[in-house]
């Protein structure tokens, strides 16, 4: 997956790409590349060297991110106590919110995982009358990398009484058919309650101005349009799923496991990717509608600059949180719920140890074996060189030899952009009047904004540049 995004990077974007997507993509190109620095091995064997270079650490990037897998996977094993029921759920927005939320998505996620839990809480208090927890993790795409914003929450099927001091678990209603012996709440009434907050939250945000309307959906600015709109979404059957333990034997591992598969690295891995080459990529895609999922896969072909197009669908912005915890695991809240969880289960004569992270933390992360020598194979290394990381800024100056030269050209564009939308100038006067400057005062150092004002070199003013310089 790194090579074909490294590969195809410089046709799959453009000026008008997103500034964001233009930067995560050029990270991911030098990623574990010499000009990140790194660490350079001698073999004491045979004398060869070997390098190891510095990764990007970006949370998008496929090659990257371990670390942050595992510590979440840390934290959320230390909240599984042994022999409580675990469920998983899964909340939809309907196909015409997926859309809409690629241009609004920081309110578009707090919509879905607010509407989320708070409709999933209520009904567990209301129905089973225990005290409710959760993690959730935010998914923004289905198999075949389509916007598909969806979350999962890992759910206790059991906690402390909210009208005793008792330890209740979630018990099936008496009308019900339910013969596995696993239930949470009542899925009907859950939709619905969830349908009803995200359409409300929905509304909320457009009276306030906060949501961004365009292409497609530019006719939402429109009052009587926008009624319809909520009339069709008043009317779908929103997507809640709830999950129990495929098997009795079955563990909320399992579920920490796949939730922190996907944590990072971006929403496809190496083992889906049956064939690529410059021109296309071919991947496997799970095919139909069930609700759950489907088993049976498909071969899926993309161009390869359509294929990374999709990919970058779902780059998030820096300050979007993906991983929340509510209710009895929240932060301000996670000591005491444990220590009351833990105080009932002992008077109920159960274990009430954590799951030790360590046994199911395997296959999480990239390897990182012990350096062997790439020639013999030997662990006699020593480390004959170090050399650090450089910061993204020298990196990805676009006059820097590392950066690499898509994004440069990219850069160069939207500076000669800049130039003209901000002072009305083009990069021949901006560099004209940086050479004057060195050459008839080269001290002190000027700001961009004072070089704009050297006198003699400024273009008519009809439009008024210089009082916006001035103001500056």
């Amino acid at each position: 997956m790194a090579e074909i995004l490294r590969r195809g990077a410089a046709s799959a974007v453009d000026e008008n790409t997103c500034p964001q997507v233009q930067s995560v993509l050029a990270k991911l190109s030098l990623c574990r590349t010499h000009v990140m620095g790194g660490r350079k091995f001698q073999c004491r064997d045979c004398d060869e060297i070997t390098s190891r270079y510095n990764s990007c650490g970006d949370r998008h990037c496929p090659q990257c991110s371990g670390g942050k897998r595992t510590d979440f996977h840390d934290k959320a094993s230390k909240l599984i106590l042994p022999g409580v029921t675990y469920y998983q759920v899964v909340f939809t927005l309907p196909s015409e919110l997926s859309e809409l939320a690629l241009a609004n998505r920081h309110e578009m996620a707090d919509l879905l995982v607010g509407s989320a839990w708070k409709s999933l809480s209520a009904r567990i208090k209301s129905e089973q009358d225990y005290d409710p927890a959760a993690i959730s993790v935010l998914h923004t795409w289905n198999q075949k990398l389509d916007s598909h914003w969806h979350v999962h929450l890992l759910v206790p099927g059991e906690g402390p009484s909210l009208s005793g001091t008792s330890w209740k678990r979630a018990q099936s209603p008496v009308d019900s058919a339910n013969s596995d012996g696993y239930h949470l709440v009542r899925v009907d009434p859950l939709r619905r309650a969830y349908r009803r907050r995200a359409i409300a939250k929905l509304q909320q945000l457009r009276r306030s101005g906060k949501l961004s309307f365009g292409g497609k959906f530019e006719s939402l600015r429109n009052d009587e349009d926008w009624d319809a709109f909520i009339d069709r979404l008043e009317s779908k059957k929103w997507v809640a799923y709830i999950q129990p333990p495929p098997r009795e034997s079955s563990s909320a591992n399992q579920v920490v496991r796949y939730l922190t598969r996907y944590l990072t690295g971006g929403p496809i891995s190496d083992r889906r990717i049956s064939a690529a080459d410059s021109k296309e990529v071919t991947f496997m895609a799970r095919e139909g509608a069930r609700t759950g999922g489907e088993r049976n896969q498909v071969p899926v072909t993309l161009s390869t600059t359509e294929f990374i197009q999709k990919w970058c669908l779902h780059i998030q912005p820096n300050q979007l949180t993906k991983t929340r915890y509510f209710g009895g695991w929240c932060n301000q809240r996670q000591a005491e719920y444990r220590s009351r969880c833990e105080e009932l289960l002992r008077g109920e004569g159960r274990s009430c140890n954590s799951v030790d992270p360590r046994e199911t933390v395997a296959g999480l992360v990239e390897d990182r074996p012990d350096v062997l020598c790439s020639d013999c194979g030997s662990d006699r290394m020593e480390l004959i060189e170090q050399t650090p990381k450089p910061t993204w800024t020298e990196l990805l100056d676009r006059e820097s030899e590392a950066c690499p030269a898509w994004y440069g050209t990219l850069q160069q564009k939207g500076f000669v952009r800049m130039l003209w939308e901000e002072y009305g100038i083009g990069r021949e006067d901006w560099d004209m009047r940086n050479a004057v400057e060195s050459a008839e005062a080269p001290e002190p150092k000027r700001s961009r904004c004072d070089q704009l004002a050297l006198p003699g070199f400024l273009p008519p003013d009809p439009l008024g540049v210089l009082d916006l310089i001035d103001s500056r």
